[in-house]
């Protein structure tokens, strides 16, 4: 769920925040109307502190304490005023130990909100400070004091599965930053399997869930509150949600009483996390049943710094420094101190500085005045920490009021202590003698709107006195009136309101006078025509949504609540939701069904008094099945017979009739019989068939249709009963020619006199049973001979009477048809074949086949050295002649034996001559590559470099990277991995290159090397100077400084080339040159030759050098060129501007980009000027124009009908002027009729 910006209240100090995106009309949000106050009370005295809360529903109110808990009913008493707004915690017999800040929560199902008050509690003998000297000693101790931070949380270890999780759920510009976190370098295959899972998750998720939507991650609000909600479309509303944190299920509720909670509406999920800690932040995951749909993170830096060491109280003398420190359990930029609540600005005066480690913040007040005493607090945004200064001098008239009341008491005076404060916000102890009033307040009742007078006489009219409202100082802008008559006293409420409720003071001097004010509310109406609707009752249909909505009128607050059937209706997420406005209530069922039915009773209850109403809600639906069971009984001569009773829930109707249905056996379809009257709870098939068996089927029907049906036991309608089953027959022998069976009668009705019985047989696997005699045979005892030899058999018994052939009895044991086999011969060549730390793999060959019968199976047997038991490595039979047998204990000895096995037994074991132990045979270590050449890597510098190099040994061994015989360099990386070491070098520079070696050394110190040169090039440096010389007539010699790489290992050539004064294009004239000379031939005289020169490897080519000066040979006199001049044409240099290509019309639709051109002549150069509607165009910044070498264009990115009208361009120079107009026709919703006005314009 997205951050709820947090809502001002009018009290200072009240923090609202709201949970919801819209509040109904009628709701609101929790607010405090009146918070609790400060309180320094005395030791042995009772705290209480009242807050008057508002909101619509009426919100729930907590008290908590930060260090501790209020559990302790006797010390701690926690009431409120039913139906009111006051809510009350009184502290019983104050100890230094109830010094703390305590904490008022108001939560409705649309917000939250929460204020705090500190509670000081004063110790000791009257002795307010310790001595200076004493003072000093404690503050030079705290000096000494060493700061610890605490220490940094333990490293979590995430779950690499709760990353791929956490990857899918998150939006894709976060890839980056979580592949980074958690170690993730290959981002392409990261990708490619992102689309593996997700095409998993989908099958997954479609099975719990329709669609899921709108996934919003954590945020942290300012309050401190960690939320993420997503938007789920269950296929079952009943299936269960399940939240997890780096991998571990954690407990949630559905209010604010528990740290994790769940709250949803409609499809929408919001999981909250209240009370921050550091231990919170973590990877956070939501399923359905066994299915993970959604995964967040909640960084560690995002929670808010919670207060571990709070500010403590400081006393110090006039003009001496003051020193508060707090200490937090994470670093927290933000954090801001305050004094009297308002915020603190480094200064002179205060001196604000935080540790190191950025946990202790330090706030010194130098040179403390008298002023400067109060309240002085650090706040983080969300928590805060408090503390008072008090300068020498001030406790003075604590201790004397206080020692006055001592004496007071002595002497036999009455009177009681009470908290004021002074205007530097200063506790103060007041003593009120009730004994100097001549009339004291009285407490009064008044009704909301209405005046309210309260007034009191002193004895004395010298004294001026102040008024005081729940111990806070009332002035004129509180809305009251404050008058004086004489000695008398009176504060006026014009229009008392709710929050005006409470407990005034009137102080004079050491003279009080207190008194209660309490607001009648309006008694509570409902509207006598919705009575009369409530009396008549409500019917609807099972699976409908039931809304009843019910308006009032009253007082707020106004508590609902709602009863069926005597017990309180509570709402909750799959049931019954309650709603409740201004001025109205509502009930919803969303899917009302037939336990819902009952009287529902709503009472509605506020300071004036309480008001009730009922409704009577039946739900209809199709009614249950009848009672059963279906009684089912079969008379001679009269049929069947059937009987049930009616159904438990006939869904609301009446039973109209009975539906009675029969199934034949071996049939799928019902045929009905008939129906009864809804009275009558029996019935009666006359048309049965002996022999036949049948099942009957019973529905009840109302006008709501027809329930679930009542279905009996299946009945064989026979004349007499028939034979009982008889028991499993027993195999005597089985042999190739045949298997002989024995059997014994069975007992029971029917069975006294048997005609014989009949034997089947079915092939093991087969459904079919096929019969062995037709006729009944008399004996218990049969050879079947109708087998075939290596076939498996299963065999069956019927027993027939008089009346016919029983139900046949259960089958035998399957049993083949073959001779008596001989066990099999041992197994022969029994070798190892493989062996590791944890497995040793055995191959053997068959037995012999003239040692005994063909072998099934084989069973593989173990036992360690230090034991005489032999263990099987596996269930059942192996089935090949090879067998590894694993998880064995490295290192250690073991022996193993094989057994053959078939139907005729086992054979002798045979045993392994030797105890083999669990290691792997050892292979000499070599380099799976040619090692008799050394190979050449050449790389660019720059580049990265990786040299994989594959090699085979067993057991694992070490491997030693060299280059040119020395370890390597600490920039480069090497990696080890199942037979393949790696060589990195991140960015290769020249210094790489050399010699690179790689040697396996085994636990025997035998070694292998295999070495490859790396070399790395870059592109090569320029080659010097040249140098011509005509050593031969008619060529010419360049000679050329060598680049400075040439010899320095790499392979370098040169490549040469040449233009000459007729041509002027660099031409190649030789390429692969290792020599620094070449010899250019057919030199003509009378032309310049200019020679380039450029070194070349195979990573590029230098930079050029080329010659400073032309070669040339001079022509020799007589002889005569014949030189055709071309034709040259002075160019005219005075012309007046004129177009070449003139501008044309254009015909636009609105939004495209339209582009003007003409070309234009002249010299000098002409200056083109833009014109539309002949307003210049120059400076408007919806246009711009060019004028490339006279092609002159405007252009209009995207036109409007604005931009329609005729355009002008001007062509100007020092001769003359031209001129070349167009127009430009933009079309909108009448483009047509726009297109025939520019046809008629071109006419």
């Amino acid at each position: 769920m997205a951050e709820k910006p947090l809502k001002k209240s009018s009290i200072p100090g009240v923090t609202i925040r709201q949970l919801v995106d819209e509040i109904p009309e009628g709701c609101s949000t929790p607010d405090f109307e009146r918070k609790p106050i400060t309180l320094a009370l005395p030791e042995g005295k009772n705290a209480i502190f009242r807050a008057m809360v508002s909101g619509e529903p009426r919100p729930e109110v907590q008290w908590y304490r930060t260090q501790g808990d209020l559990s302790d009913s006797n010390k701690y008493k926690i009431f409120s005023q039913p139906g009111g707004k006051e809510h009350v915690l009184q502290v019983n017999k104050l100890t230094g130990d109830d010094t703390d800040t305590y904490r008022c929560l108001a939560v409705n199902e649309y917000g939250e909100a929460m204020c705090s008050a500190r509670l000081t509690v004063i110790e000791g003998d009257f002795i307010p400070y310790p001595s200076p000297d004493h003072r000093k000693e404690l503050m030079d101790f705290r000096k000494i004091l060493k700061k610890r931070a605490p220490p940094p949380p333990p490293e979590k270890k995430m779950d690499r599965e709760q990353v791929w999780q956490l990857l899918m759920n998150s939006d894709r510009k976060d890839y980056e930053r979580i592949c980074m976190k958690y170690g993730i370098v290959d981002f392409r295959g990261m990708l490619r399997k992102l689309q593996e899972m997700k095409k998993e998750q989908e099958d997954k998720i479609s099975q719990y869930i329709n669609t899921i939507s709108n996934l919003r991650h954590i945020k942290v609000t300012k309050d401190g509150l960690a939320t993420f909600d997503l938007e789920l479309d269950l296929k079952d509303f009943e299936s269960k949600i399940y939240l997890y944190k780096d991998g571990e299920m954690i407990h949630y509720g559905y209010g604010n009483e528990t740290k994790h909670c769940l709250r949803r509406l409609g499809k929408r999920y919001y999981f909250h996390v209240q009370d921050l800690q550091p231990e919170d932040a973590g990877i956070y995951q939501v399923k359905v049943e066994d299915v993970e749909v959604f995964s967040t993170e909640l960084e560690a830096d995002v929670i808010p710094a919670r207060v571990v060491n709070p500010l403590a109280e400081t006393l110090c003398e006039v003009q001496e420094d003051a020193v508060f420190e707090c200490t937090l359990s994470n670093p927290c930029p933000h954090a801001f101190w305050q004094f009297q609540h308002r915020p603190l600005r480094p200064s002179d005066k205060y001196e604000v500085s935080v540790s190191p480690d950025g946990l202790t913040h330090r706030l010194v007040v130098r040179g403390a005045q008298r002023s400067d005493m109060g309240l002085y607090s650090l706040g983080t945004g969300l928590h805060s920490s408090s503390a008072w200064l008090v300068v020498e001098g001030e406790m003075v008239k604590l201790l004397t009021s206080y020692l006055s009341l001592e004496r007071s008491k002595r002497s036999g005076i009455s009177g009681k202590w009470d908290l004021l404060f002074c205007d530097s916000g200063l506790p103060l102890i007041s003593l009120g003698l009730s004994g100097h009033f001549s009339q004291e307040l009285a407490d009064m009742e008044a009704k909301k709107g209405e005046e309210a007078v309260l007034s009191c006489t002193l004895t004395s009219d010298l004294l001026s006195g102040a008024w005081f409202k729940e111990g806070v100082k009332l002035t004129a802008e509180d809305g009251v009136i404050f008058e004086q008559d004489g000695s008398s006293y009176r504060l006026r409420i014009p229009q008392v309101q709710e929050a005006q409720a409470g407990k005034y003071m009137f102080v004079a001097g050491d003279h009080m006078s207190e008194a209660t004010l309490t607001i009648r509310g309006e008694p509570l109406t409902i509207a006598q025509d919705m009575l009369e609707k409530l009396k008549e009752p409500l019917v609807v249909k099972a699976g409908k949504t039931v809304t009843v909505k019910i308006p009032f009128s009253g007082q707020a607050p106004v508590r609902v609540t709602w009863k069926k059937d005597g017990a309180e209706v509570v709402g909750g997420p799959k049931g019954a939701q309650l709603d409740q406005g201004d001025n109205f209530t509502r009930l919803c069922l969303p899917s009302a069904s037939r336990k819902d039915s009952g009287q529902y009773l709503v009472k509605l209850t506020n300071a004036g008094g309480s008001m009730e109403a009922q409704l009577t809600l039946k739900v209809i639906d199709k009614p249950q099945h009848p009672q059963g069971p279906l009684k089912v009984q079969y008379c001679r001569g009269a049929g069947i017979s059937l009987s049930w009773q009616p159904p438990r829930d006939d869904g609301g109707q009446v039973v109209l009739t009975y539906v009675v249905e029969r199934q034949q056996a071996g049939r799928t379809t019902w045929l009905k019989l008939g129906e009864t009257p809804g009275n009558v709870t029996t019935f009666s098939d006359t048309r049965v068939e002996q022999g036949k068996k049948y099942t009957y089927r019973v529905r009840a029907v109302t006008s709501e249709g027809s329930g679930e049906a009542l279905v009996s036991e299946e009945l064989l309608v026979a004349s007499e009963a028939c034979p009982r089953p008889p028991p499993p027959p027993t195999i005597v022998a089985a042999t190739s020619q045949g298997i002989t069976l024995t059997w014994t009668a069975p007992q029971g009705p029917g069975s006294a006199q048997l005609l014989g019985y009949i034997i089947e047989k079915r092939k093991k696997g087969s459904n079919t049973w096929t019969a062995v005699n037709d006729q009944p045979i008399p004996e218990k005892k049969w050879t079947v001979s109708d087998v075939l030899q290596g076939c498996q058999y299963e065999f069956r018994v019927t027993a027939v009477g008089a009346s016919g052939p029983g139900e046949p009895g259960s089958s035998s044991d399957a049993v083949y048809a073959r001779d008596p086999m001989r066990p099999p011969g041992s197994v022969r060549d029994l070798q190892v074949t493989d062996i590791s730390h944890a497995s040793i793999t055995l191959s053997w060959s068959r037995p012999d086949p003239q040692d005994g019968d063909q072998v099934q199976g084989y069973v593989v047997e173990l036992r360690s050295s230090d034991s005489l038991q032999w263990s099987r490595c596996h269930t059942g039979t192996v089935g090949g002649t090879t067998y590894t047998t694993k998880g064995l204990r490295p290192q250690e000895f073991y022996f193993l034996r094989v057994t053959a096995v078939n139907d005729g037994g086992q054979s002798q074991p045979t045993t392994l001559d030797t105890c083999i132990q669990a290691m792997p045979v050892s292979v000499y270590p070599k380099f799976l590559m040619d090692t008799t050449t050394t190979d050449c890597v050449t790389v660019k510098s720059g580049d990265t470099v990786r040299v994989p190099v594959s090699f085979e040994a067993s057991p694992m061994l070490e491997v030693i990277w060299l280059k040119d015989g020395l370890s390597l360099p600490k920039r480069t990386v090497t990696t080890i991995r199942d037979g393949l070491t790696q060589l990195l070098i991140p960015a290769a520079s020249l210094s790489d290159g050399g010699l690179y070696t790689v040697m396996l050394r085994n636990l025997q110190r035998k070694e292998v090397t295999y070495s490859f040169l790396i070399r790395v090039s870059a592109s090569p440096a320029a080659p010097g100077p040249i140098r011509l010389e005509e050593n031969v007539p008619g060529t010419v010699t360049a000679v050329w400084e060598p680049s400075p790489d040439d010899g320095q290992g790499g392979p370098l050539y040169y490549t040469v080339l040449t233009r000459s004064s007729i041509h002027v294009t660099w031409r190649e004239a030789g390429d692969r040159i290792h020599t620094n000379r070449f010899t250019l031939v057919g030199v003509l005289p009378g032309h310049q030759y200019y020679f380039r020169v450029v070194a070349k490897n195979e990573l590029g080519a230098s930079e050029p050098s080329d010659t400073m000066e032309p070669w040339s040979i001079p022509r020799q006199r007589g002889e005569r060129f014949m030189v055709k001049m071309p034709n040259f044409k002075k160019p005219n240099l005075t012309q007046k501007p004129h177009f070449l290509v003139n501008l044309r019309t254009h015909l636009l639709p609105q939004g495209c980009e339209c582009c003007m051109s003409c070309a234009v002549k002249g010299e000098p150069r002409p200056r083109v000027t833009w014109f539309k509607d002949d307003q210049s165009l120059e400076g408007n910044p919806n246009v711009y124009s060019t004028d490339v070498l006279g092609v002159c264009s405007l252009v209009i990115p995207s036109v409007t009908l604005k931009d329609s009208g005729k355009y002008k361009a001007v062509a100007e120079n020092g001769l003359g002027q031209a001129v070349s107009q167009a127009t430009l026709i933009v079309t909108g919703k009448n483009g047509f009729l726009l297109s025939q006005m520019v046809t008629k314009q071109q006419h």
